[in-house]
């Protein structure tokens, strides 16, 4: 229950709405008893049990309410009728209907602003849980499948929805509705109504054993629709490598797997809440079969109770009783909702590792250098990067190479705090970045990787992330400068262009050229490029080189290479292996040293 109430804290900005809800449900519980009330006077005219009250009665201390309630309603009925029983019957079935039209207007005017209130709790829910993703860190992203954040984001908020629901219906329209038609049912019978109020409670508690199980199997459900998600989500991303190796009998049973737990689960989910309205049935049926029985002796053994005041008490009774059910199904729904709460709790909880710390530095721009000093870093066990030092000035281009797995990606990472050090420090300008304001700290950087990351929106959406106020003269420069302007002037709309899902309506040098104008349009005093044309063709290759080129102008670069004859000319390049740097120079003095360097520059020219 803890965890729903810390969902209820979300409604608290839309209080308006839920006094409007409390108000139109007290008025249509009150109104809920009066039509039941109303039918005694029916009644009594039917049967011929109608009293002649001629002169209208005077409410004082002496006076029964129950009693004047009803002598005053006869007075009026007497009073239209003048004597006439059809004249009465008509005015008595008028008060119904309008009693009963009022209910259902109030009741319709309860759901009506609630709605605003459901729909604006599930709004924030989505929109806190989406900031939250965004502030995940790299190690999160690895270490969790996609298609669970989406569950937990979609059906999972919308599940909580359902069960929000239960709860606020539970906590205000049902109590009103069972309190107003309890104090209707003590003015007809006291007798009765004790009977009522020791067989409801006894049905809850009833239910809500049976209830108990909901939580871990709804949970169950939840973590497979996740699974079921993450694995549609990898499908549809790696759909051309399935086809190409054949390999759609073995994702179908992979899918079939993951569809066949769900099926069981949600089976198993399914039995279990539908003994809801079985159960609850029966034991409101056995609730009124003992009334028929109290309420049958005190009208044709004790004559203490006339019958058109037992049929009245019969229907609210049944009031009574919907509601009471209600509470049931709410149960149900709680138990249900609260496992589906506690995996959007356990995301809106999360505490990212990397974050500013109180007190954080400002930093405007680079000045001076970057110093590694001392870096090691471990995603697990076994350090991946081992007491790394170098300096990068301001207006140097430094590469990094290696054979994969050295850690060169791993370096860029650490200083755009993708990650943290285990040990060492990586300062800007003589500050250690862990103190500097990570927003700060990463507007100083344009990244190009080696996998372009487009989104699905225009041309010119995609540039405007890396700076939202560009104008379109910005836009075109960029584009102008990363080799991209005359293939983007050629699409259909131009730079309103929607280029797909990751950019797949164009090709992979394009794409990377306008990851190129990307960081350009951001116009960063940094630039990392992480292997940015290691997966090109050569004239691809020679289009984003010279975009590259003309991006490093005047820029502090962080670049990690693959093909080697694209760093000839870095101030500084960093041989990794395993981890450790083994070799440090430029181009000509490491060509000289004979070392690993020349080894991989031969074996790039051989190839």
């Amino acid at each position: 229950m803890s965890k729903i109430l810390y969902i209820l804290k979300y409604a608290m900005p839309y209080k308006g709405y839920i006094f409007l809800n409390v108000f139109f449900n007290f008025l249509y519980a009150f109104f809920n008893a009066i039509s039941f009330l109303a039918l005694m006077p029916m009644l009594e005219v039917l049967f011929g049990e109608q009293k002649k009250i001629l002169v209208r009665p005077e409410f004082n201390s002496q006076i029964n309410l129950k009693d004047y309630f009803f002598e005053t309603f006869s007075f009026y009925v007497n009073s239209y009728s003048k004597g006439d029983e059809s004249n009465a019957l008509f005015f008595v079935i008028i008060v119904i209907i309008v009693s009963f039209l009022l209910k259902n207007l109030f009741n319709y005017l309860a759901i009506f602003f609630i709605t605003y209130l459901r729909n604006g709790v599930v709004r924030d829910i989505q929109n806190n849980l989406y900031s939250k993703f965004l502030s995940f860190s790299s190690s999160f992203q690895t270490s969790n499948r996609k298609g669970d954040a989406i569950s937990r984001i979609t059906s999972d908020v919308l599940e909580i929805q359902r069960s929000f629901l239960a709860v606020l219906e539970m906590l205000i329209r049902e109590p009103l509705t069972i309190i107003f038609a309890l104090i209707a049912m003590m003015s007809i019978s006291i007798k009765l109504t004790i009977y009522v109020l020791v067989f409801i409670p006894l049905t809850g508690w009833i239910i809500s054993i049976i209830g108990k199980t909901l939580k871990s199997k709804s949970e169950k459900v939840q973590n497979e629709l996740g699974r079921l998600i993450s694995n549609v989500d990898e499908t549809l991303s790696g759909l051309s490598i399935i086809q190409i190796f054949t390999a759609e009998n073995i994702f179908k049973k992979m899918f079939s797997k993951i569809s066949n737990r769900l099926y069981v689960f949600s089976n198993k989910l399914a039995q279990r809440q539908s003994l809801a309205s079985p159960i609850s049935e029966f034991l409101g049926i056995f609730v009124i079969g003992i009334i028929l029985f109290v309420g049958g002796r005190l009208v044709l053994v004790d004559r203490v109770l006339s019958g058109s005041a037992f049929i009245a008490y019969m229907g609210l009774a049944y009031g009574v009783l919907t509601p009471a059910k209600g509470f049931a199904k709410a149960i149900y729904s709680v138990r249900k909702g609260n496992a589906a709460a506690s995996r959007v709790i356990e995301y809106l909880f999360y505490q990212p590792k990397i974050i500013s710390r109180n007190k954080a530095k400002k930093i405007g721009d680079f000045k001076k250098e970057i110093v590694f000093k001392n870096v090691s870093f471990r995603y697990e066990k076994e350090n991946v990067i081992n007491k790394i030092n170098f300096k990068i000035k301001k207006g140097e281009t430094v590469a990094l190479v290696g054979a994969s797995g050295s850690g060169k990606t791993t370096l860029a990472n650490l200083l755009a705090r993708f990650y943290d050090s285990t040990t060492g420090s990586i300062k800007i300008d003589g500050t250690e970045i862990k103190d500097l304001n990570i927003i700060d700290l990463r507007k100083l950087f344009g990244y190009v990787t080696q996998n372009s990351i487009l989104f699905h929106e225009s041309v010119k959406n995609n540039l405007l992330i890396s700076n939202p106020k560009a104008s379109n003269e910005e836009i075109y420069s960029a584009l102008k400068i990363s080799n991209s302007l005359s293939f983007v002037e050629k699409l259909p709309n131009g730079i309103e262009t929607i280029i797909g899902e990751n950019g797949n309506k164009l090709s992979g040098g394009q794409k990377q050229r306008l990851s190129i104008a990307r960081a350009i349009l951001k116009n960063p005093p940094i630039m990392i490029m992480d292997e940015a044309t290691s997966s090109l063709d050569t004239e691809s290759e020679k289009l984003v080189q010279d975009a590259l080129q003309k991006m490093m102008k005047n820029r502090t670069s962080f670049v990690i290479a693959h093909r080697l004859t694209t760093i000839k000319d870095a101030n500084k390049i960093i041989v990794l292996d395993k981890g450790y740097i083994v070799e440090e120079g430029t181009h000509k003095s490491l060509l000289k040293e004979n070392k690993i360097y020349k080894k991989l520059i031969e074996l790039q020219s051989f190839n």
